[in-house]
């Protein structure tokens, strides 16, 4: 008996590693028969496992939805990538997750075996956050949200400028976009007749949602470059150009998408559109990134660096 425990456990662990499995490449794996296969599944659909099955040679096995969530088996790899979200995710921005990761956590942490729990301590111990704290998006707007955009659907929501004033917009959701610091809805405004910007953490929605409609192509082909373009006046205090005189490949393995929009200018330089809440911030980070780099805009930026530069200049003369 205990065998067959573990040998449906091993079969489980499968099925939910991949949408479809042929009977003779479950068989094989498990080093039994396609007949053993057939029964385990049997024993697994007795279980309350819904298991969709089809006949043939070319056949095989999907594990679909069932009315309750069935045990979720991990590899030592995907146990600590979890274990890391779920840290991530309590202290992220999405308003009303927090606890709920926290609790998985808690639950998943108990389970773990010692060695794991080691790997993911350590992780933690060498990282620290560096986004500060920025404004925090209710989960129920980003599922209404993410609905809308999956169903097709217009969305009808109340929004809160810049300035605070507030409109009623109603829109065809288009994508949701985290920059790593806000999270931000792309959309064709119905009554502007043009693509426009939100950021999710002013949006309220009205139910219920509005008729069907035929997505358009986003602008630029890419709903993020188009964000990360359109958000970067108003996301930074201090935006910037810079040209950067290294190859385009070299720049973008130290960069992540929130740090900018980079551009191909030639083989050897690229541009970068970027920004920071000061000057300060925004010529250390250009510094750290050890390129030569000159910047195109703003003038304020130029005169920042070489104030920067005499400073250096005379610690370094003692």
């Amino acid at each position: 008996m205990l065998e067959t425990s573990v040998r449906l456990l091993r079969l489980l662990s499968l099925l939910q590693a991949r949408p479809d499995w042929p009977g003779a490449e479950l068989a094989e794996r498990l080093d039994v028969t396609t007949r053993t296969v057939r029964n385990d599944i049997e024993r697994l659909r007795i279980l309350g496992y819904q298991i969709h099955s089809t006949p043939g040679a070319a056949g095989g096995y999907r594990l679909g939805a069932g009315a309750a969530l069935p045990p979720l088996l991990l590899d030592d790899e995907e146990a600590v990538a979890v274990a890391v979200s779920l840290s991530t995710a309590a202290g992220g921005t999405v308003t009303g997750i927090e606890e709920t990761s926290l609790r998985a956590l808690a639950k998943l942490q108990r389970m773990i075996p010692s060695r794991l729990r080691h790997r993911i301590e350590a992780v933690h111990a060498a990282t620290v956050s560096a986004t500060g704290r920025v404004p925090t998006v209710d989960v129920d707007t980003l599922t209404v949200v993410a609905a809308a955009i999956r169903d097709r659907r217009r969305l009808r929501f109340d929004y809160r400028g810049h300035d605070d004033s507030p409109s009623i917009r109603e829109v065809e959701p288009h994508r949701l976009v985290h920059t790593g610091r806000r999270w931000y809805l792309l959309a064709w405004d119905v009554e502007r007749d043009d693509w426009r910007t939100f950021r999710a953490d002013r949006i309220t929605p009205r139910t219920p949602g509005g008729p069907r409609f035929t997505p358009r192509e986003p602008p630029e082909g890419d709903a993020a470059v188009h964000v990360l373009r359109g958000t970067g006046s108003t996301a930074w205090n201090h935006p910037a150009r810079v040209r950067l005189h290294a190859p385009v490949e070299k720049v973008a393995e130290r960069l992540t998408p929130a740090a900018g929009l980079l551009q191909l200018v030639d083989e050897d330089s690229c541009l970068l559109e970027t920004g920071a809440d000061s000057l300060h911030d925004l010529a250390g980070f250009l510094g750290s990134l050890g390129i030569p780099f000159t910047v195109l805009h703003p003038p304020e930026l130029r005169a920042h660096l070489r104030a920067l530069a005499e400073r250096y200049a005379s610690a370094a003369q003692g």
